[in-house]
């Protein structure tokens, strides 16, 4: 790679140019030493219990978890869609044994400049390694947050003059999937002082994946021309705030509603690649709802398919880092 590589984002929406999608190769076993929620002397994973996320354990505990093949199947249909709008597409370098498919949490792109992310599981801190190639030849300025600053790109969404960041609330701290502290508000609010960072305290359990909300995009996220959402509303610990980015994305009669399976089903999590194409999982029990919303408010939905990802509770948003879209 030699080439500069331009980098510009300010919302969730505008046509997309260049992207990092994460890699399913080489992924190693899952930490397999999990405790059941129902032995659990309180709301908190005991540390012996070494599962970072309430989805990912119930899929171990059925043996459900997961293969590698079919993870490489659904990563390599989303860059064959990808592909299919002349997005340019990078991919991080394989790391032995070490899950590097949802890579929006690495990082994350506002207006020109590339933000590294403090990731809150110690066992994630090494993927930056796997795209720090990629982030070298960034033609812009690159961030590096003091370790104070926990953040995961799942919970960053700027939009235009504000930056939406999602959040624990007071009730959650010690949590597992807490992954975004109020450091991290107060530092994107000191770094981009014309904006205005505000900070959406979700609900989280590390417990029960319909209860957890890992990231903002695990129940919000604009679509269209940010004239249309779809939001899980029971997913905020303040239903007027979660009120207000409703109307704020289209009101009422321009969002889809999602229920808490639909929220466990990972609804939200959806790509959008332009203000008219949207990327959605194509498994008819999981999506069938939602696609054929999308379909009536006038979108195109690229179906394809991403149900085996989804059970490490992520889906298509996690899976990219955005780089670039057109404004």
């Amino acid at each position: 790679m030699s080439k500069l590589i331009d980098i510009h984002i300010q919302d969730e929406t505008a046509p997309l140019e260049a992207v990092i999608l994460g890699t399913a190769r080489d992924l190693g076993s899952p930490f397999s030493h999990y405790v059941d929620p129902a032995k659990w002397s309180s709301k908190i994973a005991p540390k012996e219990d070494q599962i970072t996320d309430p989805k990912s354990r119930l899929h171990l505990m059925n043996g459900t978890y997961p293969l590698e093949a079919d993870l490489r199947r659904e990563n390599d249909s989303f860059a064959r869609v990808l592909a299919k709008y002349n997005v340019r597409v990078y991919q991080p370098i394989t790391l032995p044994s070490t899950n590097q498919v949802f890579t929006r949490d690495i990082g994350f792109v506002i207006d020109n400049i590339f933000i590294k992310s403090n990731m809150g599981t110690v066992e994630r801190q090494s993927e930056f390694f796997a795209i720090r190639d990629i982030v070298s030849h960034i033609a812009h300025e690159v961030w590096f947050p003091p370790q104070s600053v926990k953040v995961e790109g799942g919970d960053v969404f700027p939009f235009q003059d504000k930056i939406f960041i999602g959040q624990a609330d007071e009730n959650s701290k010690g949590l597992r999937c807490d992954r975004t502290n109020k450091e991290a508000v107060e530092y994107l609010a000191s770094k981009f002082p014309n904006k205005e960072v505000i900070g959406v305290p979700l609900k989280k359990s590390d417990i029960d994946p319909r209860e957890n909300c890992l990231h903002l995009d695990c129940c919000f996220q604009p679509i269209g021309n940010n004239n249309h959402c779809i939001i899980h509303m029971e997913g905020f610990q303040n239903q007027d705030q979660a009120h207000q980015l409703m109307d704020l994305f289209g009101g009422e009669k321009n969002a889809i509603k999602i229920s808490k399976e639909q929220m466990y089903n990972m609804n939200s999590n959806i790509f959008s690649i332009n203000p008219q194409v949207i990327v959605s999982g194509n498994n008819q029990e999981e999506f069938g709802v939602l696609n054929q919303q999308l379909r009536d408010f006038g979108f195109t939905v690229e179906e394809i398919p991403y149900s085996e990802t989804s059970k490490m509770e992520g889906l298509l948003r996690c899976s990219t880092l955005p780089l670039r879209r057109t404004y």
